[in-house]
């Protein structure tokens, strides 16, 4: 993701947030499924999934925390 994605994600609200993780976790899941039939066509399309992942986490971790100091 770049940059002003992750800026726009920021601005939604965690439930939409949270259905953008679901959306990749499962992207992730069929890309591991053709990885293992050999139908894959772009390797590395895995790893900016993953990276997505992680960032959104992330992003509800912030959010998780700030909820909290106030």
């Amino acid at each position: 993701m770049k940059a002003n994605e992750l800026k726009e994600l920021r601005a939604n609200n965690p439930q939409d947030i949270k259905d953008k993780l679901n959306n990749l976790k499962a992207e992730l899941f069929n890309l591991r499924f053709q990885l293992a039939t050999g139908q894959l066509e772009n390797p590395m399309r895995i790893r900016e999934v993953k990276k997505s992942i992680a960032q959104i986490k992330t992003i509800l971790r912030e959010e998780e925390l700030r909820s909290v100091e106030q």
